[in-house]
């Protein structure tokens, strides 16, 4: 058998692995299938090139560009997807495996592109919050803005998720516009090279964007800077040995991490057997001891049930854990395949040794396990190990002990501040999930135990068929937690992405934060054009451009009309002395909707031209009443552009309303859809 030469990818060289490689053994036969490791890497030109080439070229790319390439990517590692499906058996995952991994990776990406988008500008610079007004006259304002740091973002993988892991911190990381050194964990680290391979191949991203370390990093760590991060998933010993190094700490140098966690799940007490509830707790649980055999970050360790129903719990998984067949991950009959090596075997087992001396173990024996297609001695195969502990106030280990594989303990608890507080006995975890379809039972359990968890998982009858489950990390939600989970957010959508981003305070007039910021601030210089805005495309008008109409007189009959047209026969726009009872009026006033919908008699255009329709408005306030014989005028004045497909982008329009005085007496954000036209 030729052995596979597991290669890095270095300053836009692939480089081969030499004489400090290791041997990567499959998970299924333990034979050596691969080589990865090279001591000789030229880190520092790595780190250089990624700096230099890598970062000036993303960041001259707008969120949108690098949003778009991101779902090129995302396609293009969805064409060769069986290729990372066939390779990806050898760790011990099984087809329904590779689709959380591989699947669930590109997915990720395709949420991180969608989200830049929809979500970031067609821009370099992203606004992080409103305008602040720093002075009376609004001639002196503040803003907060994000840009991309200007290192690059290494990252450090675990074993389990080797596509997943790698594209969830990926996406973010490039569209902030930052070039990235992924470090995959050599037991599965073949895999990663494929997809890598793959993405660098389509000739999608600019070069220095991305890089691969096969084996060790060196000293890389030691060479980094303040406009660098680290982001890590691994256990909580490397991480802590990692993040406290005195280069680290001395350059303030980012350190993300995502380490052990003792997630739990909590059988809600109106969760009775033949409910709902409880088969789906029954299933739940299940599921996260066998899928990827047991080796998620995210899986279930420790079980909570009232003290009436553990028994129920035990046999209800015990027939369930029955029906798992181990064996070959590519036999289709398989449910649950091996771990990543002999090595996590042996740990897994010394592990859940120190569980069971606190707990009964009542499913699952190491020494005597059926596996189908494979050999139990020379694969690392375990079974799904069940254990009961009925004292969990007076242990330790089924606290403190993470067997990272097929391995949970079932808890009684007595009532649900019990339950509680035994959850947060795991001193910070990734989730928790609850399985009641009582609403005061999640309430509580929310402000007893969010301050512990990253994520909490509700599910009841009521969500069950579309959930994603307890152990299913989404893009659009921060992955991470407090405490012995390391402290870390990642993904969450465009949270996700500051973790690559410097947030910057900046101050100035309101010309200064509009050209900074690439939006219209109010105050800033107006920009006059002979046609009406109206008729100009998408890409024709500027960013400062206003409008200022005509004035139009508010009338008695106006008033009335609206309100028998309308049905809005609200006393203060229909009755002088009861509006005047009322603090805010001083008598008889026109409808707020009564003067949006003449503000549009004044600034829309009736012929047909690039605005194709009015989508919304944001941010309405009324600032002061409009009396009868009050005159209203508008000035309409261009925001902020962003494109949202082929055809059309979206205009937000600054609106605001004046009367008579020049009084200010409503203001609100309108979005238009308009054609592109010619550039």
């Amino acid at each position: 058998m030729t052995l596979q030469q597991i290669k890095s990818f270095a300053a836009g060289q692939w480089v081969d692995c030499d004489n400090a490689a290791r041997d990567i053994r499959s998970a299924v036969t333990g034979e050596v299938i691969a080589r990865a490791g090279n001591g000789a890497l030229d880190v520092e030109a790595m780190l250089d090139h990624a700096r230099t080439v890598g970062g000036p070229a993303l960041r001259a790319m707008t969120f949108h560009q690098r949003a778009k390439m991101l779902k090129a990517l995302a396609t293009h590692l969805g064409n060769h997807k069986q290729q990372l499906y066939d390779i990806s058996f050898a760790t011990g995952a099984t087809q329904k495996d590779h689709l959380i991994d591989i699947d669930g990776g590109i997915g990720t990406m395709f949420v991180f592109a969608s989200k830049g988008r929809r979500e970031m500008p067609d821009a370099q610079v992203y606004l992080d919050g409103e305008v602040e007004q720093l002075s009376r006259n609004g001639t002196f304002l503040g803003q907060h803005i994000c840009t991309p740091l200007q290192g690059v973002a290494v990252h450090i993988n675990a074993f389990n998720f080797p596509v997943w892991g790698m594209l969830e911190k990926l996406a973010p990381t490039l569209l902030a516009g930052v070039p990235a050194i992924v470090k995959p964990a050599t037991a599965s680290c073949y895999v990663a090279e494929l997809a890598v391979k793959i993405m660098l191949d389509s000739g999608i991203l600019p070069a220095g964007a991305l890089q691969l370390v096969s084996g060790g990093l060196g000293d890389m760590l030691d060479r980094l800077t303040n406009q660098d991060v680290v982001s890590f998933t691994g256990s909580a010993e490397t991480a802590l040995k990692l993040r406290s190094a005195p280069h680290i700490l001395s350059n303030s140098i980012r350190f993300i991490a995502e380490q052990d966690s003792l997630n739990a799940s909590i059988l809600g007490p109106d969760a009775v057997p033949d409910t709902p509830e409880f088969d789906l707790f029954v299933k739940e649980v299940t599921r996260e001891m066998t899928t990827k055999a047991g080796q998620k970050c995210t899986a279930i360790r420790r079980i909570f049930a009232p003290q009436a129903q553990v028994s129920a719990v035990i046999e209800a998984l015990q027939a369930n854990l029955a029906k798992t067949t181990i064996g070959d991950p590519k036999d289709a009959r398989t449910r649950m395949g091996a771990l990543v090596s002999a090595s996590q075997k042996t740990d897994v087992l010394a592990k859940a040794a120190l569980i069971g001396q606190e707990a009964e173990r009542v499913f699952g024996d190491p020494d005597n396990f059926d596996v189908h297609g494979a050999s139990a001695d020379k694969g690392a195969f375990v079974p799904p190990m069940l254990f009961h502990c009925s004292t969990p106030d007076a242990a330790q280990h089924v606290h403190e002990v993470e067997a990272f594989g097929p391995v949970s303990t079932v808890m009684p608890y007595k009532d649900l501040d019990h339950a509680v507080r035994l959850v947060n006995r795991g001193q910070g975890s990734l989730v928790a999930s609850v399985i009641t379809h009582d609403s005061d039972v999640a309430r509580q359990v929310a402000l007893g135990a969010g301050a512990f968890h990253g994520r909490l998982y509700f599910n009841d009858r009521d969500s069950m068929q579309e959930s994603t489950g307890h152990g299913s990390p989404l893009p659009h939600m921060v992955h991470g937690g407090p405490g012995r989970a390391g402290g870390g957010e990642e993904m969450g959508g465009v949270r996700g992405v500051m973790h690559y981003m410097q947030r910057t305070a900046i101050q100035g007039s309101p010309d200064i934060l509009t050209a900074i910021g690439g939006k219209w601030v109010p105050g800033a210089t107006e920009i006059s054009h002979h046609d009406h805005p109206f008729t100009r495309t998408f890409h024709d008008l500027q960013i400062g451009e206003t409008f200022n109409t005509a004035s139009r007189q508010i009338s008695s009959d106006d008033i009335a009309h609206f309100a028998e047209f309308t049905g809005d026969t609200f006393y203060a726009h229909m009755d002088d002395a009861a509006a005047k009872r009322n603090p805010f009026f001083p008598g008889r006033v026109a409808h707020g909707y009564l003067l949006l919908s003449f503000a549009a008699g004044l600034f829309v255009k009736p012929d047909e031209g690039p605005v194709l329709a009015n989508t919304g408005l944001d941010h309405l306030r009324f600032m002061k009443p409009v009396e009868v014989g009050d005159s209203i005028k508008v000035r309409l004045s261009v925001k902020h552009k962003t494109p949202r497909n082929d055809d059309y982008g979206e205009v937000r329009w600054h609106v605001t309303l004046t009367n008579q005085d020049d009084d200010m007496v409503a203001e609100y954000e309108l979005l238009t859809m308009n054609a592109y036209g010619s550039r």
